[in-house]
């Protein structure tokens, strides 16, 4: 089994299935939420063109502190630079994923806050792991959309707005 071509194969899917969906978000709508608890609508797209970037930051990495790392999410306003993030992301994942060694999946990844540890998997599960956060966070825009009346692109199989998927 290649675990390494099954990733590259996955991400590459959920990119061309991204693509779509960014490809026709609502520059008008960015601040859009369905609930005072939901995310802006440009926060939660710009959050799903960054978790494209996440396989590769774990591959090259052995954790992420939020509270030491500096990592700040980029300030987008347009669905162009969502989409030049989104490319950029998954071309560095990408080229990470075709330079890594099986034996580079196996070692422990962590996430903390202040040196408390949220999470830890192997590199292996927390790709897996981003991997499932792109198409959850991709439905919940989705929903966005749909509440707007915006279209629906299929994901992994034909919409209400797209029958012959």
């Amino acid at each position: 089994m290649d675990t390494l071509k099954q990733l590259r194969e996955e991400l590459e899917a959920e990119y061309q299935t991204t693509k779509r969906f960014l490809e026709i978000y609502p520059d008008d709508k960015n601040d859009y939420t369905p609930h005072p608890k939901s995310m802006k609508m440009m926060h939660l797209a710009n959050h799903i063109a960054e978790v494209f970037g996440w396989a590769g930051f774990m591959l090259n990495s052995s954790e992420l502190d939020f509270a030491k790392s500096g990592m700040q999410p980029k300030f987008l306003t347009t669905k162009t630079e969502l989409l030049q993030v989104l490319d950029e992301n998954y071309k560095n994942s990408t080229e990470a994923l075709e330079k890594a060694s099986e034996q580079d999946l196996e070692p422990n990844w962590a996430l903390k806050n202040d040196g408390h540890e949220l999470a830890s998997w192997t590199k292996y599960a927390a790709i897996r792991h981003s991997l499932s956060q792109i198409s959850h966070h991709r439905a919940q825009l989705g929903v966005y959309y749909r509440l707007n009346d915006i279209e629906l692109p299929g994901s992994y199989g034909p919409t209400a707005d797209n029958p012959n998927f």
